[in-house]
């Protein structure tokens, strides 16, 4: 039966016993409200260690003002219940006193540059810089040998595996496939916000990945991939905020470029914001 835990202490003694025995521990970092796609990290992590540690903390530090940190949804008995089920040993549930003992607004920041410029880091100031700090706080606090994440938010695995080698951590990164829907529509914790019609229009964003995708593979300009895909998902009822392509480093691809590129869309369907991405090959064989 899985163990939920809320304080420090009582975690490191736990990953302590672990370690001692000689066993590797694995870290699921989330904010709760768990599906399918949380759910297969936790096997992906299982697959890389002997134990699988999950948190689930909703990051006051990564919402700006307006967000939806209040309304965000927190179902912490639910979330147990699927990470019993998904091989989960323990749970970490800690209080925003444990994560920030100073409180939010006086908490050590981490800050990692230049991945966090662009992109979601451009739209929403500081966001970057709450998901490296709380990261960094679950590493410090749990000690894992391996940590899995989401390929989903593209740029918040950037900017984690910057932090990891730039900080020296010990830790082997995981990066977990993105779940889908049977329609297309990925996997996440906001999609329950959207209304019954948004809900049908929402897997448009997967289809125009895949246009993205079939655009540069035809030789066309990125630019005009890029218009494309913006006005298909304002066809579409979306409020785009950006659709491009970008290489793995998410720099800007020079004209010409062969090889492995990312298409990243984040638009709003009323008043949820939706994220995805594609990565793919444009290979000079077409592989």
């Amino acid at each position: 039966m899985i163990k939920t835990v809320g304080q420090l202490g009582e975690l490191r003694a736990r990953v302590a016993r672990w370690k001692r025995d000689g066993l590797r521990v694995g870290l699921v970092p989330t904010m709760g409200n768990l599906h399918a796609g949380h759910y297969s990290l936790v096997e992906l992590a299982r697959r890389h260690a002997d134990r699988v540690v999950a948190s689930v903390f909703v990051n006051p530090t990564q919402f700006g003002p307006g967000e939806d940190f209040d309304r965000y949804p927190r179902t912490p008995d639910e979330d147990a219940a699927g990470l019993e089920s998904a091989g989960c040993d323990l749970l970490w549930l800690p209080p925003v006193e444990a994560m920030y003992p100073f409180g939010p607004g006086n908490a050590v920041q981490v800050r990692v540059p230049g991945v966090t410029g662009v992109l979601e880091g451009a739209r929403r100031p500081g966001h970057f810089d709450g998901v490296a700090t709380v990261v960094s706080r679950l590493f410090n606090q749990v000690q894992p040998d391996v940590a899995a994440f989401g390929r989903k938010d593209y740029q918040q695995l950037a900017v984690v595996r910057y932090m990891v080698r730039d900080l020296a951590f010990p830790i082997e990164l995981l990066a977990g496939e993105t779940v889908r829907e049977a329609d297309g529509l990925a996997m996440s914790s906001r999609n329950r916000y959207l209304s019954p019609a948004e809900r049908a229009a929402a897997p448009e964003i997967h289809r125009t990945l895949h246009a993205m995708r079939e655009g540069v593979r035809a030789g066309q300009a990125m630019r005009e991939v890029e218009a494309g895909a913006a006005e298909r998902l304002a066809a579409a009822g979306f409020d785009v905020d950006y659709a491009i392509v970008r290489t793995h480093e998410l720099a800007e691809p020079v004209p010409g470029h062969r090889g492995d590129l990312v298409a990243l869309v984040a638009a709003r369907l009323g008043s949820t914001r939706l994220i995805d991405n594609l990565e793919f090959s444009n290979a000079a064989d077409g592989s």
